[in-house]
């Protein structure tokens, strides 16, 4: 019989899709290998030899019950403060970044330290691994940055007994953990209206990484297109870099026509404006740009960026507010939009002679 006929029905039970019930523990573990506590310990720890049939027996038990050891119980002991683990793909980008500034200003607020995980790539060895490293600190929940693929990878990953929410860019209707949210849908929808009403004739798109095939902030521009009856240019696709969007802006420059663009974020805008820059078109005379997020450096550039503000530091806020009433209450919270503002500044105006440049987080 497999080690998943020895899993009682009531634990296994228990244990199905319900997030923040009791986690496994080493009792469980000798209970599933037929050992005792004492020999789980010995495997576990390392200290003492074991027989490897019995070593094989414990191992496939600790995976067989997702055991992890539990080091909120070892800081209880040792007065240790509980923790909040954030899993983010990155650190360092603008959103990011102010994500997890929030995050860290609201549970201190609360009373927790944080710990940070990041998870560098969505491949399952990858995923387990970071949420192994947090899941040896006292945890009393988690916080999941749902921006990218890595975050999603790990947010689907996550153990059902420990108290997770999320923070996400999009609608998450319908999703079983709570999440606090941007609504890019709606701001992108917009933005696109909003260059569509100064009279141009439609919009392009550079779009940054998505979690699934599509971003909530391609969803919207497209939709606002058709809703208008304007044509829907095909997507040109760049990374985080701004480079990237530089390369998109050389692309539309030598394209011709172009009179809008919506790009993924403020630095591929930035990047855009500079190749139509190099290519003879000033903006916002011949091109306009709209950028998403307002990075520090947008109201800065030359011209400077209208842009869709994001309140990321709100966003981790909200997010930590979530966990701490999930925590509270033991079942998940409502989930939380936010609604992004659109910044009108100097980069965008009405058609020109020539083309024009649209820009987004």
């Amino acid at each position: 019989m497999s080690l998943s006929g020895h899993v009682t029905a009531a634990y296994a039970g228990a244990m199905a899709g319900h997030r923040g019930v009791k986690p496994p523990v080493i009792a469980d573990v000798a209970r599933v290998a037929g050992v005792s506590v004492p020999t789980v310990s010995r495997v576990l720890n390392g200290s003492v030899p074991v027989s490897a049939e019995r070593r094989e027996r414990v191992l496939a038990a600790v995976k067989e019950l997702g055991f992890r050891p539990n080091g909120a119980a070892r800081a209880l002991a040792n007065r240790g403060q509980p923790m909040i683990a954030v899993f983010a793909g990155n650190t360092t980008r603008y959103g990011y970044a102010s994500t997890i500034q929030g995050i860290e200003e609201a549970a201190r607020q609360a009373g927790y330290m944080v710990v940070i995980s990041v998870v560098e790539q969505a491949t399952p060895a990858t995923v387990e691994q970071a949420i192994d490293h947090a899941l040896r600190q006292p945890l009393a929940g988690a916080v999941v940055l749902e921006f990218d693929p890595p975050g999603a990878s790990a947010l689907s990953a996550m153990p059902d007994w420990l108290p997770v929410v999320a923070a996400a860019a999009g609608d998450t209707s319908g999703e079983a953990i709570a999440h606090a949210y941007m609504d890019d849908h709606l701001a992108a929808t917009r933005a696109t209206q909003y260059l569509l009403d100064m009279g141009h004739a439609t919009v392009h798109h550079v779009a940054i990484p998505s979690v699934g095939t599509e971003s909530a902030r391609l969803v919207g521009w497209r939709e606002a297109l058709v809703a208008a009856g304007a044509p829907v240019p095909p997507v040109i696709r760049a990374d985080w870099r701004p480079m990237s969007g530089y390369d998109a802006g050389v692309r539309l420059a030598r394209e011709g026509g172009v009179t809008a663009i919506l790009a993924g974020n403020d630095e591929l805008a930035m990047g855009i404006s500079k190749a139509m820059a190099d290519h003879g078109l000033q903006i916002p005379a011949d091109v306009s740009v709209i950028g998403f997020d307002d990075h520090p450096l947008s109201e800065l550039w030359t011209p400077p960026l209208t842009t869709v503000r994001q309140d990321f530091v709100g966003l981790g806020h909200k997010v930590v507010g979530l966990l701490l009433d999930q925590l509270e209450a033991g079942s998940a919270p409502p989930s939380v939009r936010m609604v992004p503002e659109l910044v009108v500044r100097s980069s965008t105006g009405r058609p020109g002679s020539r083309a024009t440049v649209v820009g987004a987080r």
